[in-house]
């Protein structure tokens, strides 16, 4: 299939023949919207709130478009603060909710320079700024996918596609706008975005956006790591965490995030790295259906616990003591690792601490046990052990231990881990047998003769 070309008209769906309702609109939302229209601007809501409110789906973000340029947005908005260089946004702050508002951008000529009016482009052909102003005709074309490229325009509640966002959407494709070779190295990203679509909506990937993400991987050593990282938890944290680390792999983009792990998948014979991984993500995916919350920390630490196990292993056998090796391990690979996708500290700390407590749970005599179920980190590594416990057997007889012991009150715990009292009687005193020898061998010989 073609890709689509660019409507200078778009395909206007009028509000009786969509199923986008106000009702379903983030009020805040509707507030930034109505207020930049009273000013006299244009404002449409845009991108995956649209495209999940047509797909009757609850979105994640209500994100708005304009023709106010960003100062302007921030001289109407009190609670707006203005964010981004490689793309200028305005941030409108409700309690807990941010409401984000870009201006409408455009086309404009490549510059090293960067001054605002102009695309600075990086050699390889990287996006590194990009304030060009336009029209909504310009921002469609500008977008990454079609199906990102919806307007819901609050003036008369239409839905606008300038690209053939409806009909991909409609036949359950993602494609990105334009060729995709180019669109992946305007911004490498792209990549990842293709994949948590394709796993989140259940959508297809068009063949033409598809077959670059084979060959292509390399573009995301480009990225900085903290931007990574926050495309990790996108891609985790989403819901669909199975199919997106199956995606991951399957397009040999997982590598290119986690390469000590993926080293690890691709040499071991023995399934219990994935199913360690893959036992964590169902879980994920089980806690947000639910509406439970999720630590990334946890999950972290499950996607990088073989290469701390092996690392750990090594380094025990050139001679270091267990505790050693393990807090080493971990140096190790976290250092390797923040070369890729950052680790903020809010994470790796915890991160640690649940690698450590598995070393700490093997430990079932005396008083640690005791003072172990106080630890705040305890619940996450008795859960961590948990998962090992289903591909690895010594692992499953501790957590098995450790359940017990958890169910028991506290006078049988005391009996479970410390030995019993010590008899308190006198020892009896050992009679010595007497010998049959001289005199003198007598324990109380007689005096001598007169």
């Amino acid at each position: 299939m073609e890709a689509p070309i660019l409507n200078p008209q778009p395909i206007i769906i009028a509000r009786p023949d969509h199923n986008i309702s106000r009702a379903n609109i983030s009020p805040n939302a509707l507030k930034v919207l109505y207020r930049l229209r009273e000013a006299g601007y244009r404002a449409c809501l845009v991108g995956g709130g649209v495209r999940d409110l047509l797909l009757g789906r609850e979105p994640k973000d209500f994100d708005i478009a304009t023709d106010a340029r960003p100062e302007q947005i921030y001289r109407l908005f009190r609670n707006c603060r203005l964010i981004g260089r490689r793309f200028r946004l305005a941030h409108v702050q409700f309690d807990q909710e941010i409401i984000e508002v870009a201006t409408f951008r455009g086309h404009g000529d490549d510059s090293e320079e960067g001054d605002g009016s102009t695309v600075e482009r990086a050699a390889d052909g990287r996006i590194l700024s990009d304030n060009v102003y336009g029209g909504i005709e310009d921002d469609a074309w500008r977008r990454d996918f079609t199906i990102n490229a919806l307007y819901y325009d609050i003036t008369n509640f239409a839905v606008l596609d300038y690209v053939g966002g409806i009909d991909d959407l409609k036949a359950g494709l993602i494609r990105l706008i334009g060729d995709p070779v180019e669109r992946y190295h305007e911004d490498p990203v792209r990549l990842l975005r293709a994949v948590r679509f394709a796993a989140k909506l259940g959508l297809r990937i068009d063949p033409a956006t598809e077959a670059p993400l084979h060959r292509l991987g390399q573009l995301l050593e480009k990225i900085p790591p903290a931007r990574l990282f926050d495309e990790i938890l996108k891609l985790f944290l989403g819901g669909s965490a199975i199919q997106t680390f199956e995606l991951l792999r399957h397009y040999r983009l997982f590598g290119r995030l986690f390469p000590a792990t993926e080293r690890c998948l691709s040499h071991q014979q023995q399934h219990y790295p994935k199913t360690l991984l893959m036992r964590t993500l169902t879980g994920t995916d089980a806690r947000l259906a639910e509406g439970k919350p999720v630590n990334p920390a946890f999950l972290l630490a499950a996607l990088l616990w073989e290469p701390v196990r092996e690392q750990t292993e090594r380094l025990q056998a050139s001679g270091l003591d267990e505790v050693d090796a393990l807090q080493t391990a971990a140096d190790l690979v976290i250092q390797a690792q923040i070369r890729h996708t950052s680790l903020p500290r809010r994470y790796s700390l915890p991160m640690r601490e649940i690698w450590e407590m598995q070393q700490r749970l093997t430990i079932t005599t005396g008083k640690r046990p005791l003072r172990l179920l106080t630890h705040p980190r305890f619940r996450a590594g008795y859960d961590f052990l948990l998962l090992r416990g289903d591909a690895d057997q010594p692992a499953a007889k501790l957590a098995e231990w450790w359940t017990r012991f958890m169910a028991m009150d506290e006078k049988d715990r005391l009996q479970a881990v410390l030995p019993s009292p010590k008899s308190k009687k006198g020892k009896s005193r050992r009679r010595r047998k007497p010998r049959s020898a001289g005199p003198s061998d007598s324990p109380n010989p007689p005096p001598p003769e007169s």
